[in-house]
């Protein structure tokens, strides 16, 4: 995320902290995260007052060794949280205060330096007064200072050249953040320090914006496994730094807010506590769940305590969260529900996927598939992909989820062919702790609820035994799915794709495949052209030369290029993409795909293939219900013959290798 322009600063630092700071004011803390302003002189006067407490001295040299390394190393991974979370907010920082000759600073809740970033023209003044990772700047080491002072008052602090307690430091103009974790506990100080002639008004408002952004992601990291509701009173807010962000459990009972949060609710965090969704928010967390079953919920509108009205979004951030715990759900309608293990990596939601443009690469075919793909994004449409194996039916489910509602949500693929039949219900619906031997100990979350919030991908459908295939059409009619073991039932929210290479109308005639279940599936059914059929082979190619080679840029020569286009592919894309990883490893750099680089079973197919189509070979072939290998063992021995037993001459008048010549040889 991006800093805003120095110039709409001051707006925007009215509206993240609600009393504007003039530069004679400091903010001034009523209650858990709400500010009132106090006079600077104020705020100084006492620091100083401190200081002398302390027994410092203003002309005396502070201490400025750091800690060893070894101690350092211990502090840093004490606060590693805090230091992962605040490392590229401090980059984005310094990037905006680049060449004014400060310095960006993070400290732990003591004061300790963790990590300074800094312009070179002001590190060697910065030296002497040891702005450095493992230097101690709490107030009873450095006296008034933007960091000590910033901790001790737990409020944003600017301390000014001579404001400065030692003399030492007066060169200095140094503006401070307090950094605090999810339940209001200071946990660090992030400090912009320069030299005091290039101080600028904004820069505190730059520093508060960043602890804010830390904070946030901070808050986030924390509720993983929760609830959030992201909210403000103007809905362009949502999503900014200018939004509270209120945490809650499955069931609805208040966690935690950010600070921007408290401040709407107009509550301390330990009045909070007693709470939930409805007395905050005037909304059931039943009918939170409800709002997150359509197909493309909008914004919340909300009514808080104060009677004030604001719009709200809620996350789900990791899968599953709003499909656990229904027995806590007011108004739920079953009891008991199982308690998930941690969800698979394929729970998470992983970095998004090319969307659907980036596979319009100009076939006709395709682009007509895109176009009835788009129309029903988002209305809550299965979508059914028929087509040969490797025609790439998981990409376009993969680039169908990232162009839906749903982006942000985890994609779940399950192929259905790969999972034994006494497993699917387990692995597919769940199951409770203890529902048969060798069951995990928490119980598991199936694959289903990991989807929750995003796609469900059923690849190689019509494999679905018939006995799962009952239990999958009341799941998707009742959008609620009973974990093996439990008496529970789950609502369950996923956007459904299905893929198969099977014909399922066929299937239906055999009794291996329900017909009802069929028709629940078939919202909109498109099939992939097989590769054979497209028009946009060399794009395609062209784009799997790119992924599979970022650091050079490889080409196919034009015979190469003239018979893939002329090839069957019987393997489709996958085929395709193992020939040209093979061919980009075996041409060593050289950057042109030749002849010599492909693989000889591609070479013999493809001179079966000619054969087949020849009609001026000296002996007609007749391919039908013969063994293609005895075929191209006759061909190669016959045009061996014709050159005298001149390996090399045969392999190239067939466009084989010698190896491959060698190898159909009449042993002796």
């Amino acid at each position: 995320m991006n800093l805003v322009k120095k110039q709409d600063l001051s707006r925007t630092d009215s509206l993240i902290f609600p009393h504007t700071i003039a530069a004679d004011l400091q903010p001034q803390q009523l209650q858990d995260g709400m500010f009132a302003a106090r006079p600077q002189h104020m705020t100084i006067e006492k620091a100083h007052q401190r200081s002398a407490a302390y027994g410092l001295t203003q002309g005396a040299a502070p201490d400025f060794s750091p800690m060893e390394k070894s101690s350092l190393a211990q502090l840093l991974e004490q606060n590693r949280v805090l230091y992962t979370h605040a490392l590229p907010v401090m980059e984005i920082l310094y990037e905006q205060i680049i060449n004014t000759h400060n310095m960006v600073i993070l400290s732990d809740a003591n004061g300790l330096i963790l990590h300074s970033l800094g312009d070179n023209d002001f590190l060697e003044k910065a030296d002497r007064v040891a702005l450095k990772p493992g230097v101690l700047w709490s107030e009873e080491s450095k006296g008034t200072n933007a960091v000590g002072t910033a901790i001790f008052d737990r409020l944003p602090t600017l301390v000014h050249a001579n404001e400065h307690y030692l003399r030492a430091n007066h060169f200095m103009s140094c503006s401070a953040a307090p950094i605090f974790d999810d339940q209001n506990n200071l946990i660090g100080v992030l400090d912009v320090s320069g030299n005091q002639r290039s101080f600028h008004q904004h820069t505190m408002a730059l520093v508060r914006m960043s602890a804010q952004m830390i904070e946030n992601q901070l808050f986030l990291d924390a509720f993983q496994d929760a609830i959030t509701l992201h909210f403000n009173t103007r809905p362009e807010f949502i999503g900014t730094l200018m939004e509270g962000i209120v945490s809650f459990t499955a069931g609805g009972r208040f966690l935690s807010a950010n600070r921007i949060g408290l401040f709407q609710l107009g509550l301390p965090l330990s009045a909070l506590q007693l709470h939930t969704v409805s007395s905050l928010f005037g909304l059931p967390v039943s009918a939170l769940y409800d709002h997150y079953r359509t197909a493309a919920p909008g914004l919340l509108e909300l009514c808080l305590v104060t009677g004030v009205r604001v719009y709200g979004r809620a996350k789900l951030r990791l899968a599953g969260a709003l499909c656990q715990h229904a027995s806590s759900v007011p108004g739920g309608t079953t009891k008991g529900a199982v308690t998930p293990t941690q969800p698979s990596e394929g729970a998470l939601a992983a970095p998004r996927s090319p969307g659907l443009h980036y596979l319009n690469t100009g076939d006709p075919q395709l682009a007509a598939i895109i176009d009835k793909v788009n129309k029903v994004l988002g209305r809550d449409i299965p979508i059914l992909l028929m087509g040969e194996t490797g025609t790439g039916k998981e990409l376009l489910a993969q680039a169908i989820h990232s162009d839906s509602p749903r982006a942000h949500g985890p994609f779940v693929a399950v192929n259905c062919a790969s999972i034994p039949e006494t497993l699917f219900e387990s692995e597919l619906f769940g199951y409770e702790e203890g529902a048969f031997t060798g069951a995990r100990k928490k119980g598991s979350i199936g694959k289903i609820m990991q989807a929750c919030g995003g796609t469900l991908f059923l690849d190689e459908i019509g494999d679905m035994p018939p006995s799962m295939q009952a239990r999958m059409l009341r799941v998707l009619q009742e959008r609620m799915v009973t974990p093996l073991g439990s008496t529970a039932s789950i609502p369950v929210n996923v956007d459904l794709i299905c893929a198969t290479n099977r014909n399922l109308r066929q299937l239906m005639a055999k009794g291996g495949f329900r017909e009802d279940l069929y028709y629940r599936l078939n919202g909109l059914v498109v099939t992939l052209p097989p590769l054979r059929e497209r028009t946009d082979l060399e794009i395609v190619i062209n784009r799997i030369l790119a992924a599979e080679s970022r650091d050079l840029v490889y080409t196919v020569a034009p015979e190469i290029m003239k018979l893939f286009k002329r090839h069957n592919w019987p393997g489709n894309f996958r085929q395709l993409t193992n020939l040209l990883r093979t061919a980009v490893v075996m041409s060593d750099k050289s950057q042109e795909i030749g002849l010599q680089h492909m693989p000889d079973d591609f070479l013999e197919d493809v001179a079966l293939s000619q054969a087949r189509d020849s009609t001026n070979t000296t002996e007609q072939l007749n391919c039908t219900g013969a063994n293609l290998n005895a075929v191209g063992t006759s061909l190669i021995r016959k045009s061996l013959a014709s050159h005298r037993g001149n390996v090399s001459a045969t392999a190239r008048a067939l466009g084989v290798s010698r190896n491959t010549v060698y190898r159909k040889m009449p042993q002796p």
